[in-house]
């Protein structure tokens, strides 16, 4: 079993990330899965009345502005990097969290590992599916790399010299 960082500890993986060939008919009723962008676009409404959570994830030349209308039916998002050096979907969920008000899980997928993951949770991921070949034991360490922050991000929308001023 796959073990991933959610909300800043390691958990077991209880969701079933769909690859992209998966016919629609083998989606389990209860399970929770996360299925493909085209599979969601395809079978949306059936997707919807099944007894199991739902979350979509998107590769990273789709964008969030095709999802964002059904925003209410996922209950994770999962963003994929195919490469570390791929870094379009940090802009994504911002757009999630900042635009559209995104609440539910933000999945990190694919290569994803512990250099990115800070920078990752300051624009809105909170949960991060590690490469196979690592650590989330060590990885999970990343996010408390820096102690203090000095620009605004969705984790702190207050720049440092803003928090300054405040009073204590």
């Amino acid at each position: 079993m796959q073990r991933i960082i959610k909300n800043g500890v390691v958990v077991d993986e209880s969701w079933h990330l769909l690859p992209q060939d998966t016919p629609f008919e083998s989606v389990s009723n209860s399970d929770d899965v996360i299925v493909p962008l085209s599979m969601w676009l395809e079978h949306g409404r059936a997707l919807t009345v099944r007894d199991g959570g739902l979350g979509v994830w998107l590769e990273s030349d789709e964008q969030v502005e095709d999802i964002a209308d059904d925003l209410q039916h996922f209950q994770v998002i999962a963003l994929n990097f195919p490469v570390f050096t791929d870094g379009r979907h940090f802009s994504s969920a911002r757009l999630l969290r900042e635009r559209y008000g995104y609440k539910g899980e933000i999945r990190a997928i694919g290569d994803v590992l512990r250099d990115q993951m800070f920078l990752m949770h300051r624009c809105g991921f909170d949960a991060f599916a590690i490469r196979p070949d690592r650590d989330p034991e060590d990885a999970l360490q990343s996010l408390r790399d820096f102690s203090v922050t000095y620009q605004a991000a969705v984790d702190q929308p207050l720049p440092l010299f803003r928090r300054r001023a405040q009073p204590a």
